[in-house]
């Protein structure tokens, strides 16, 4: 099964708002089985709405629609597509009492725009909303299937979890798409890309390597289409052994710095932060998968030498003759934040971000970092790259993983 999904929203295409809705549909659509073939944002203009639909049914064999399904004027998806499948708009009861379910308690809300969302095309079969006033509607014409969905995000994925995805698998019984995903840490895409190049030469057909880079990691995904799936686990085997030299953990299809967070969570320790160069990257990173509380006390972004002296007690003398990019004062910054917070591990960063500040000793991307912990304070540097934004995020990463190595040796020792 190949889909096509189609956003639409003038908002989308000013940059007002950002498009999470295909994301969180191609994720949905990969994991049934499907292949996406094209996402597209387009207007709130009839002409441009039908433009996209036609391209997309010689593509693909469902079209997913979001966007426009609002009571007001500008929003036509609702009756570009009555238009499109030459139909009417009629009254769907079952809507209607829906509606007027919701606004009891507010009887002045039933006006005539929010009345308006019970008119549906005649041909939809209508996909009840529990989660707002706009309906999903599901259309079927010869062999292909068109699903319009409210653009409101938390709308749009209850419609998939219990109307869309439960639809699609009985009416698609044969779906074959399946992948796996590992993750590469610190090393540069076209390394791996060497080191893989004999795996990649021997893959069966339907099957291929897709590399995903981001700051401090590559993501490789392994995908196997229709035969080649009953491959993919002998295939996965074979890559992880062709990487057994490289820092790489199997991880879901999301970013893999959550994946590095749960395994953070999972490792049952109380820990703390200290950072200059990476800025509260790493406290934020922690933060950003729930439950983060159980185990992280806090953070210090310890920017100035006085925040790094007076806060953290790192030592004026060694601020003075090694600077503030060093390894003493990673160090201490650790042990600081373990101190202050009182953890039972601590990590630390103090570097050069740039553009600006670099010397020929300490050129832009030089990064110290440290992790303290219950058996001593270890220190590693890195130089990453001139690009302020790659050194704030790939030396956050590695941080982490440092962290992570330090707690997983300690406790098999």
């Amino acid at each position: 099964m190949k889909a096509v999904i189609i956003t639409i929203g003038d908002e989308i295409l000013l940059g007002q708002i950002l498009d999470t809705n295909s994301r969180f549909m191609a994720r949905e659509l990969t994991k049934l089985g499907a292949e996406t073939v094209e996402m597209r944002s387009v207007a709130d203009e009839r002409n441009a709405i039908v433009r996209a639909i036609n391209d997309a049914t010689l593509r693909a064999d469902v079209i997913l629609l979001t966007g426009g399904l609002g009571p007001t004027k500008d929003d036509l998806t609702k009756k570009v597509l009555a238009e499109y499948f030459d139909c009417p708009l009629v009254k769907n009861e079952q809507v209607y009492h829906w509606l007027e379910k919701m606004f009891a308690d507010i009887p002045s809300r039933m006006n005539r725009y929010n009345v308006s969302q019970a008119l549906l095309p005649e041909k939809c079969t209508p996909l009840h909303n529990l989660k707002g006033t706009a309906s999903g509607m599901w259309f079927e014409e010869k062999n292909k299937v068109l699903v319009s969905l409210p653009g409101v995000p938390f709308e749009m994925e209850y419609l998939m979890h219990y109307e869309v995805l439960p639809r699609l698998k009985k009416k698609f019984t044969n779906l074959l798409l399946r992948y796996k995903m590992i993750t590469v840490f610190d090393v540069p895409e076209s390394e791996i890309a060497l080191k893989l190049a004999d795996f990649e030469e021997q893959l069966p057909e339907g099957m291929g390597l897709a590399y995903l880079p981001s700051e401090g990691y590559v993501r490789l995904r392994l995908t196997a289409k229709g035969s080649a799936v009953e491959q993919l686990e002998k295939q996965y085997e074979q890559l992880l052994t062709a990487l057994h030299e490289l820092p790489y953990q199997p991880s879901s299809e999301g970013d893999s710095r959550e994946d590095l967070m749960r395994r953070l969570k999972n490792a049952g320790v109380s820990v703390s932060c200290a950072e200059s160069c990476t800025g509260g990257n790493i406290a934020h990173m922690i933060t950003s998968l729930p439950g983060a509380s159980a185990y992280f006390m806090g953070g210090v972004v310890a920017y100035s030498n006085e925040v790094k002296k007076n806060v953290l007690g790192v030592n004026a003398q060694d601020l003075e003759k090694y600077g503030a990019v060093s390894e003493p004062v990673a160090r201490q910054m650790a042990e600081g934040a373990r101190r202050v917070f009182h953890t039972q591990y601590a990590v630390s960063t103090t570097g050069i971000a740039g553009p600006d500040g670099g010397t020929k000793e300490k050129p832009v991307g030089t990064i110290w970092m440290a992790v303290a912990g219950p058996n001593g304070t270890i220190a590693e540097k890195m130089l990453i790259s001139h690009t302020r934004e790659r050194n704030i995020g790939r030396g956050s990463v590695h941080a982490v993983q440092l962290l992570l190595a330090q707690i997983e040796q300690d406790k098999k020792a």
